[in-house]
């Protein structure tokens, strides 16, 4: 479903949600992705140089200085609104943590480097449809791609299925096939998430979105069809579970072999 950024920036403005210190304005998610439907909430990102205190607007902690975001939300048009109200300031510390050097210090604990809200907002800074500061956003599109962003995530999918392929192996090993069925799902999930990351296509969570995300990527060292049948248990028979867990997890082997972090 395409959004109409004209309708959506007028609807903000309307109703004065738009602060005199902007610096950029963008809608975020599925609807900037062209993967919402009628239902879909429609999420925006706003960013100012100094704070804003809006109608009607909560406080949701970030791990930042200052330690929150402004947060509001409206009903129009029969659809929803969720506004999240940035500093300029968090947007560079966020940064910051995915330096290089920020990296290269704590490579092994990488999965820990960004809170959830602090992932998803530079993920989606990437795919964003803005309403004001094109320039803005274009600027710090290129500064997440030149940061350590892509390597933090990669790194840290590649972990998690790790951490899963050994775990299925011992519950296999151990008479425990249930829980190897579903640890070998789980690392097939990480294993996906790395590849598609390898190639620059982030939105890990939420999970929903990952058939949407590896149509998009196409990426050529597993097709979508083969994707398809191992994430829906196409071929699981459960007269012989091993032979379909054995199966996943040795493509999550050999595909972690071929990604670059």
């Amino acid at each position: 479903m395409t959004i109409d950024a004209t309708r959506v920036l007028e609807t903000l403005r309307n109703r004065q949600l738009v602060p005199d210190t902007c610096q950029a304005a963008f809608v975020v998610g599925s609807s900037a992705r062209g993967w919402g439907n009628e239902k879909s909430d429609i999420d925006v990102y706003v960013v100012s140089k100094e704070p804003w205190a809006g109608p009607e607007m909560i406080d949701v902690s970030v791990p930042l200085r200052p330690a929150t975001i402004g947060w509001h939300t409206f009903f129009t048009d029969n659809r929803g609104y969720d506004l999240a109200y940035w500093l300029e300031d968090q947007i560079d510390q966020m940064l910051a943590k995915v330096s290089w050097d920020a990296f290269d210090r704590t490579r092994a604990a990488s999965g820990d480097a960004l809170a959830l809200r602090e992932e998803v907002f530079l993920e989606r800074v990437r795919t964003c449809l803005p309403l004001v500061g094109e320039d803005w956003v274009a600027r710090r599109r290129a500064e997440v791609d030149a940061s350590a962003f892509r390597s933090i995530l990669v790194t840290r999918s590649l972990g998690e299925a790790d951490r899963a392929v050994e775990d299925s192996l011992g519950q296999l090993e151990g008479g425990d096939v249930h829980s190897a069925v579903l640890s070998a799902r789980i690392a097939l999930h990480h294993t996906v998430d790395a590849l598609l990351e390898e190639q620059g296509n982030y939105g890990s969570e939420p999970p929903k979105w990952q058939a949407r995300r590896f149509r998009e990527t196409g990426p050529a060292t597993l097709s979508f069809a083969k994707y398809w049948d191992l994430k829906t248990m196409r071929d699981y028979n459960p007269d012989d579970p091993s032979r379909w867990i054995n199966e996943v997890l040795t493509l999550c082997q050999d595909l972690a072999l071929k990604i670059e972090v």
